[in-house]
């Protein structure tokens, strides 16, 4: 899942991206109210988790734009306010959640799932395909010849393609939302990935293959 984080506190900013990336979440980090707005208007996220006070636009003011343009990502609100007056506001304001800081990063991680959660089509956090079953909480994939945990990139690429069976999908939108807008790494790694996803899907004897599309993409086909 693709997460957008929008903290001005560098130094936390950069822990809190470290541990989402960790939790297998692809992360885009901006540090300010306008690149939030912006990034959120002109990607596709699975979330966002946003401090309300920040410069040139504060967090509040980001959820407000954003849900009077129609835009319904769920979105944790971040402050260092608790009082239950600017809970209510962060809330009636359009957010999903609201997070004191300082915070335990369990904690972070738990809302985190709930509130992605909420926007896919199961109610746990298991996926399934043929006879392959993607366990989100644990990162493994497991088929007729047994289980096996995925790294990170590999997880969320897997993720995507059991997510949309039968659906091709295009580098470029790999490269978005797993590596993050602002990467600059060479795309042929997502073919790479894939290379590793199959062998890993031939070991478990599952039912199911990633298929490429010339000049378009891959998709899952149960065969």
């Amino acid at each position: 899942m693709r997460l957008l984080l929008a903290e001005d506190e560098r130094e936390l900013a950069d822990a809190v991206s470290m541990i989402l990336k960790h939790s297998h979440y692809s992360v885009d980090v901006v540090y300010n109210g306008q690149d939030a707005l912006d990034y959120l208007t002109g990607q596709e996220y699975d979330g966002a988790v946003m401090d309300i006070m920040m410069p040139k636009m504060d967090g509040l003011t980001v959820l407000k734009k954003l849900r009077a343009a129609g835009n319904t990502v769920p979105v944790l609100l971040l402050t260092a306010k608790s009082g239950i007056d600017d809970k209510v506001e962060g809330l009636d304001s359009g957010a999903n959640d609201y997070l004191p800081k300082p915070f335990d990063t369990r904690e972070l991680l738990a809302r985190i799932r709930v509130m992605t959660r909420q926007q896919t089509t199961g109610t746990d956090n298991l996926l399934k395909c043929g006879n392959l079953t993607l366990d989100r909480s644990s990162f493994e994939v497991e088929g007729p010849g047994g289980k096996v945990r995925l790294g990170n990139k590999e997880f969320q690429m897997l993720e995507m393609l059991m997510a949309n069976p039968g659906q091709v999908l295009s580098v470029d939108r790999f490269m978005e939302r797993v590596w993050g807008y602002d990467s600059d790494t060479e795309s042929s790694v997502v073919w790479v990935n894939i290379s590793y996803l199959r062998k890993k899907l031939a070991t478990l004897d599952a039912n199911v293959q990633i298929k490429a599309v010339r000049n378009q993409g891959y998709s899952l086909e149960v065969v």
